[in-house]
């Protein structure tokens, strides 16, 4: 081989590097495109000729290569957290408040665009990329490295021999989704709802040549391991990164002040709109790394930035009818179909309208233009109605009198507000607590979701939770979409879950006014579920946390003949009836500073949420109440405790800010 063909690989490699780094990152060519495609064009016959010439970091190689059969998990040696949010401009000078606390008043801050998008790890080995992989659960994601190979934005070799990991956000621009979208309804496809999940769509495909043709792009805005003698700040981060031809957004921006930093964000909120990505919030980190680590931060996320969220998007739709759907428990609940109107980035069909009362307090009328909000950006919820725009055309509704699935005459029970099927035999009360039953807080049947439930349940292969157990490979290959994987799939995960634990099977029961929590408290007074069916109101209202309402219901349930009968069909098919998590009785004799303790847990914590803290305590023998009284012992106060701490000093309790509760759980 001649040295002077190799000598022109390189070339050609360098030059198409540098002229794709200047087309898809800083959108100012330098070449026209005919001369990016002849310089290509020669690489590909030069590396024909040559095969042990190709390498992985050659701009040929971004084709895809062959489908995987799965992905394989990767393990992020430095965990990548979450952002906690805030809302509003309150919550962030709470937030400065917080940093100047810790670290003093000479604070600067660096602003970002959230980019809409899927959060990437990508590590490269002496300047070469070898592993990108998705964000996961922030410990475990997934060796996504050939779809990112495919993003153009992407070098596959830095100028530097460098070790460094990088992490950004993977997304489609909006110019990418509008065509993909175009191609897939010509294809008679159903078009993706929204750049985000078509971005996290492409870059999960098992087939890298998809993922090529959806034209992704990347930025990065932080690194997690890097030579951190380099730089003493993010700014400086970014700019590093920007130097080793790596995307970073443009958009950046150091503030020295509060006001600086809302000027930004009003800016970009103004702005977000004519860009060519989608953004749905601003990220606001603490520039100084020395800063940083002093800061810290919680299980979940940095204490030194924050994610400003931007409002809920308000839109107009038009209420085209109104709908009613009877739940497991026979509650009938109204849902509002609206036309397709897109909000937060979805596209919004329907919207719940929880009761006839809220219908009422509305004054919805069918036909009406009404403002649709997603509360939280998740839940579409109707807003209020444009009365000013009716015509005089719209209808108003009334709920049914009898039930749309069985006809059964409604009744509203004492004291509550919704519309009610009591007849237990009613199919969707049946089909409803069929779903209920394999949720992932029940009995956790991955893969028996509400559109399979609805399929066996049409074609009569179950009528109740022990049909479940009943369910062959021949009854499940016949349906529609079930292949042999799928099929001996679900029948592995339908196994697995007789494993569960007893108050996991109590709560997929579907008992009246038993939650989860419950459940388990109940699975952990009775152990087993004879002893439990068993139990007299006396016995179960001696349970803590155990009111009347609750014994009454769990009573009147027991006693059912065809509860027992189904309690035994499920024995017979090998389903556990014990408890098997950890003995309460057990951790309140252990030698835990909560043993046999009550607890009052007021104020926000930094470090776990108030459930998980909750949880922790109960582990290890305590008791945790929502009020302050002489038979509290322990007061735990995070930020911004108000009245209970108030009164847990007027009574000298004893008081423990977070750090001491966080030591005594390590005891």
């Amino acid at each position: 081989m001649e040295d002077s063909v190799q000598a022109r690989v390189a070339t050609l490699r360098k030059q198409l590097n540098q002229y794709a780094y200047e087309y898809y990152v800083e959108d100012n060519p330098s070449v026209p495109d005919s001369e990016y495609d002849r310089l290509m064009q020669e690489l590909i016959a030069l590396e024909e000729r040559h095969p042990e010439l190709v390498t992985p970091d050659s701009p040929t190689q971004r084709v895809g290569g062959e489908p995987l059969e799965g992905f394989k998990k990767v393990t992020h040696e430095i965990p990548m957290l979450s952002l906690a949010d805030v809302f509003n401009e309150q919550e962030l000078l709470d937030f400065d408040r917080r940093v100047r606390r810790a670290v003093g008043d000479d604070v600067t801050y660096v602003c970002e665009l959230k980019i809409d998008g899927l959060a990437v790890s990508l590590t490269y080995e002496k300047g070469r990329f070898v592993l990108g992989a998705t964000r996961g659960d922030g410990t475990t994601g997934e060796d996504i490295t050939n779809n990112l190979r495919t993003v153009r934005t992407l070098p596959l070799a830095l100028p530097e021999d460098i070790d460094i990991e990088v992490r950004g956000e993977a997304y489609m621009p909006k110019r990418s989704f509008e065509q993909l979208n175009e191609e897939r309804r010509r294809n008679g496809e159903v078009p993706f709802a929204n750049p985000r999940n078509a971005a996290a769509g492409s870059l999960r495909q098992l087939d890298p040549k998809i993922a090529a043709k959806r034209r992704l792009s990347v930025f990065l805005y932080s690194a997690g391991k890097f030579d951190r003698d380099k730089v003493s700040t993010h700014y400086g981060l970014l700019e590093y990164i920007r130097s080793l031809s790596l995307p970073v957004n443009p958009e950046s921006r150091r503030c020295r002040t509060m006001e600086e930093v809302l000027a930004y964000i009003k800016e970009y909120t103004e702005k977000r709109d004519s860009l060519a990505y989608g953004i749905d919030g601003i990220v606001i980190k603490v520039d100084s790394l020395a800063q940083q680590a002093q800061l810290g931060h919680t299980v979940k996320s940095p204490r030194w930035m924050i994610a400003y969220k931007f409002p809920a998007e308000e839109v107009v739709s038009s209420l085209e009818n109104i709908e009613v759907r009877v739940g497991r428990t026979g509650v009938v609940t109204p849902t509002a179909v609206l036309t397709p109107v897109t909000v937060a980035g979805t596209t919004v069909k329907r919207a719940s309208l929880h009761n006839e009362d809220l219908i009422r307090e509305k004054d919805l009328r069918i036909g009406d233009r009404v403002v649709i909000r997603k509360a939280g950006d998740i839940i579409p919820e109707v807003v209020n109605v444009l009365t000013e725009q009716r015509t005089g055309e719209e209808k108003a509704f009334a709920m049914p009198t009898h039930c749309p699935e069985c006809g059964s005459t409604l009744v509203r029970l004492e004291e509550e507000v919704a519309l009610r099927c009591i007849n237990p035999k009613c199919p969707a009360q049946i089909r409803e607590g069929l779903i209920h039953f394999v949720s992932r807080n029940a009995m956790n049947i991955d893969g028996l979701g509400e559109k399979v439930i609805t399929q066996l349940f049409d074609h009569q292969l179950i009528r109740d939770v022990a049909d479940l157990y009943q369910l062959t490979y021949d009854d499940l290959i016949s349906m529609e979409r079930m292949g042999d994987k799928s099929v001996r799939n679900l029948l592995e995960a339908i196994e697995r879950s007789k494993q569960n634990s007893l108050e996991r099977l109590l709560f997929g029961l579907g008992i009246r006014y038993i939650g989860s929590k419950a459940a388990r408290i109940l699975a952990q007074s009775f152990k087993t579920m004879d002893r439990l069916s068993e139990a007299t109101m006396e016995d179960l209202q001696a349970v803590d946390e155990i009111g009347e309402k609750m014994a009454d219901s769990l009573v009147t349930y027991f006693s059912k003949p065809e509860v027992r009968a189904l309690i035994e069909e499920l024995k017979a098919a090998g389903l556990n009836m014990r408890y098997l998590g950890p003995d309460p009785e057990e951790a309140a004799e252990s030698e835990s500073p909560f043993s046999g303790k009550t607890v009052v847990l007021t104020g926000k914590m930094q470090e776990m949420s108030r459930p998980q803290a909750k949880r922790e305590i109960e582990q290890r023998g305590g008791k945790v109440t929502g009020s302050v009284s002489s038979k509290t012992d322990i007061v735990i106060a995070g930020e911004a405790a108000g009245s209970k701490l108030k009164k847990a000093q007027d009574l000298q309790i004893e008081i423990w800010d977070e750090a001491r509760f966080l030591d005594a759980l390590k005891e």
